[in-house]
């Protein structure tokens, strides 16, 4: 029985803290609608028989009735293809959710609140959607399969061995409890990495269909299966076409913005990466992101992250008797006292030696 599963797709999320240009969200919402097509695409050609979509599928706050409309046109154009979604706590099943006011295709079920089973020729499908944006707990715990002659597959939307507080509002679970309950296959979503470390492993993330940002490095796509009684074979097909990278550059030995500016119109980079520079070292000169980002004119780098110390030796300068040693000495109490505000505290440090010198 073969099966494509993925999670976490996202739809119309804003993407807004990604990057200082402004096209850029509209460029990752429409990579979204590419990657779904290429799932469509994929389960088409290859004549699979089971779609499985373990939550977020799309952003309640934000999505567009016209991004359901096309979701639910490409979900028509699989019609043998079985469909569970299962939504998560960015889509979950509320009364004035698409889920329940848009009319979806007969090949597709949208799981609720409660454990159900949904029986098939091949195998019983299990499935828990939320039905708010948090879920604290669920019966899933209590779940005796019905038929363990049969493939039983279960489906939801999870944090997985979640220990800080934070997390048990998003259905938490544990790995030991869902082995000892017997499942062939368990298709989770919520978090973003795909977890897949050998092609028979039971209990799985796809991570996010596409990156949401550089928390999220590496590729992004789906898993795809075969599985019988007896064997399981999982394999991780990549989907989104960019990849998040990050880049460190160090800038010692850069004496001038020109210079800087000259490094990045020279840059190699690949034209399928969106990057994050991160600026290392010691800055000789002072270093302003935002015109950066304005001069550069490279559309790859999209992130531009300072982590450079100033290029002074500041005990020494500490220890001089001048207006500049009294200066730094008080600047070095300041960052010793107030580790919280380091940059903002390096950065004034930095401004009032380029006026005393």
């Amino acid at each position: 029985m073969k099966f494509v599963h993925i999670a976490d797709m996202h739809f119309d999320m804003p993407f807004t803290l990604l990057s200082n240009r402004a096209d850029l969200g509209e460029e990752r919402r429409i990579d979204q609608r590419k990657a779904f097509q290429k799932v469509i695409q994929y389960v088409k050609e290859n004549r699979i028989p089971y779609l499985w979509i373990a939550g977020d599928f799309y952003e309640q706050e934000y999505v567009k009735e016209s991004t359901i409309k096309y979701i639910i046109n490409l979900l028509e154009q699989i019609p043998e293809t079985k469909v569970f979604i299962t939504p998560g706590n960015h889509d979950p099943y509320l009364k004035n959710s698409y889920y329940a006011t848009y009319s979806w295709p007969n090949n597709v079920k949208i799981f609720q609140g409660q454990v159900e089973r949904i029986e098939m020729p091949d195998c019983d499908i299990y499935g828990l959607g939320f039905t708010d944006f948090e879920c604290t707990s669920s019966d899933i715990s209590n779940i005796s399969i019905k038929n363990s002659d049969k493939i039983n597959i279960l489906i939801t939307h999870a944090n997985l061995d979640g220990s800080k507080v934070a997390v048990k509002s998003y259905h938490p679970l544990s790995s030991k409890m869902l082995q000892e309950l017997g499942f062939d296959y368990i298709a989770l979503g919520h978090i973003h990495k795909c977890n897949l470390e050998r092609n028979t492993q039971k209990i799985v993330y796809p991570g996010s269909t596409i990156s949401m940002g550089f928390d999220e490095l590496g590729k992004h796509g789906m898993i795809v299966g075969d599985i019988t009684k007896e064997i399981l074979n999982l394999e991780f097909v990549p989907i989104d076409e960019k990849e998040f990278v990050e880049k460190e550059l160090d800038i010692s030995e850069i004496n001038t913005v020109e210079e800087l500016l000259e490094y990045f119109q020279n840059i190699s980079l690949e034209e399928n990466k969106l990057y994050k520079i991160i600026l290392i070292g010691k800055r000789n000169f002072e270093i302003n992101i935002y015109n950066l980002y304005k001069k550069i004119g490279n559309k790859n780098i999209i992130k531009i992250k300072d982590k450079t110390v100033l290029n002074y030796d500041l005990e020494k300068i500490a220890n001089d008797t001048t207006l500049k040693g009294i200066f730094v000495s008080e600047m070095l109490k300041k960052l010793e006292e107030d580790k919280e505000n380091a940059e903002v505290i390096e950065r004034a440090l930095e401004y009032g030696l380029d006026v005393l010198s």
